[in-house]
């Protein structure tokens, strides 16, 4: 089968974007070099679908990395952003929404005591980082292998051979002092963690980790682990950040940390609560919080934080997320579940594993259970190359890179999981290595 994606039109503008963005992109992940050829450009998305540049339509299973819980384009969010914009784009000034705003997160979330509005995940976690250097007078940060929590220096860090007490950067332009101050541990392992804590206890200022991990795939947290992150890190004088701009109002109203048992000083979140404009937030214990500026001496400002119309968006996003959207999330996602094991049945595609945390899902071409980064990465590349592009090619749009996480929308329908089943076990059979 001759490739369909991307359209003429695509190729087009790709050639254009190349000649004056870096890469042609502004977001590394979207140029399709994971998964080999060039990326698809689209024109517009509505409910559960988006329509490239040449007028074809795919069910989207990327929602923008998590952000459209509740597909593109919902009309009273779309209504709440244009009536804002009416009333102006941005002040530098306080504006009504955001305290509005802040009270909703807060009661959906209470351990968020005090919180401040940025303008996304990468400077929240930033952020809280600084702040719990600040409280502590303590430089070090314990984050684990595969967690990406932004692209600040500090934390674009990865492990060496085995457990390193001192990071390697993992980009260029990252000097390795900056990275020296980050330790990296395995994912799911307390014992290494209290080892870290072991050595160097009272030089770490806090652990941030995802309550579930989602940057390489889907990876929950074996029983007892958050608690036991939760112990060490009180035990040595540490905080404890819950990196929550994936999982936030993703699997419920409000945070998942402290179900899954892990106690928490700071926590961030962004993606859905903007309603598809760029935000983030951190914010925590209120005795944490107000060691920032203008009450305290650590210092964070942005000129669009707390922006008007992201602030609106957040409101008419937050007003449609009820436990009725989050049951029919998980049963949408429960029935991708169950499709990509038949499909990958039928193919005789071995081995396969999907993991999946309510709407969010993990594809591996590779045997179960994943539990951190190492057993990840095991997975075929090549072969989820292949069932990408045939995926594609039948009109459903997937991650276009192998360790990353599909998340459905409560736009989904029961034709639109129809056209997906069609689709997904055609591309299985692809991966198995025969014709799209």
């Amino acid at each position: 089968m001759t490739r369909a994606a991307p359209g003429r039109r695509s190729r087009d503008y790709w050639r254009a974007a190349e000649r004056v963005l870096v890469g042609g992109v502004d977001s590394p992940v979207r140029s399709f070099r994971a998964v080999g050829g060039s990326p698809v450009f689209f024109a517009s998305g509505r409910g559960a679908y988006l329509t490239d540049v040449d007028g074809r339509r795919y069910l989207d299973l990327v929602g923008s990395w998590g952000v459209n819980v509740l597909g593109h384009a919902p009309p009273s969010v779309v209504a709440a952003v244009a009536r804002a914009a009416r009333r102006g784009l941005t002040f530098g000034a306080p504006v009504p929404d955001e305290h509005r705003l802040a009270s909703e997160i807060r009661r959906a979330a209470p351990s968020l005591e005090r919180l401040r509005f940025v303008s996304s995940g990468t400077e929240a976690v930033m952020s809280a980082v600084r702040v719990a250097r600040g409280f502590t007078g303590r430089a070090k940060v314990v984050k684990f292998a595969g967690g990406y929590h932004g692209h600040s220096d500090g934390l674009l860090a990865r492990a060496g051979s085995g457990v390193a007490t001192h990071a390697l950067p993992d980009s260029a332009g990252v000097p390795p002092s900056v990275a020296a101050e980050t330790v990296v541990v395995p994912y799911n392992d307390a014992d290494a963690l209290a080892s870290q804590f072991e050595r160097a206890g009272d030089a770490i200022a806090a652990v941030v980790v995802e309550p579930i991990a989602a940057n390489i795939g889907v990876v929950p947290p074996r029983p007892g682990f958050l608690a036991e992150v939760s112990r060490l890190a009180r035990q040595h004088g540490a905080l404890v950040i819950a990196d929550e701009v994936i999982t936030g109002f993703r699997l419920r109203k409000g945070t998942v940390h402290e179900s899954l048992g892990l106690s928490a000083d700071l926590i961030t979140l962004g993606k859905i609560m903007g309603g598809g404009l760029p935000i983030g937030a951190y914010g925590g214990r209120r005795e944490v919080m107000e060691t920032v500026a203008p009450l305290g001496p650590v210092y964070q400002a942005g000129t669009l934080s707390g922006h008007p119309l992201a602030m609106a968006a957040g409101l008419a996003t937050l007003a449609r997320l009820s436990p009725a959207t989050y049951r029919s999330l998980d049963r949408i996602g429960a029935s991708l579940e169950a499709m990509l094991r038949d499909a990958a049945e039928a193919a005789r595609v071995a081995p396969f594993t999907v993991q999946r945390a309510g709407s969010m899902l993990g594809t591996f071409f590779a045997s179960g259970p994943v539990v951190d980064e190492t057993t990840a990465r095991r997975s075929d590349r090549s072969r989820y190359a292949r069932f990408f592009h045939a995926a594609l090619d039948r009109g459903v749009y997937l991650p276009p890179s192998p360790l990353e996480t599909a998340f459905a929308s409560a736009a989904i329908r029961p034709a639109d999981l129809a056209r997906a089943r069609t689709a997904l076990f055609a591309a299985m059979r692809a991966a198995r290595g025969g014709r799209r």
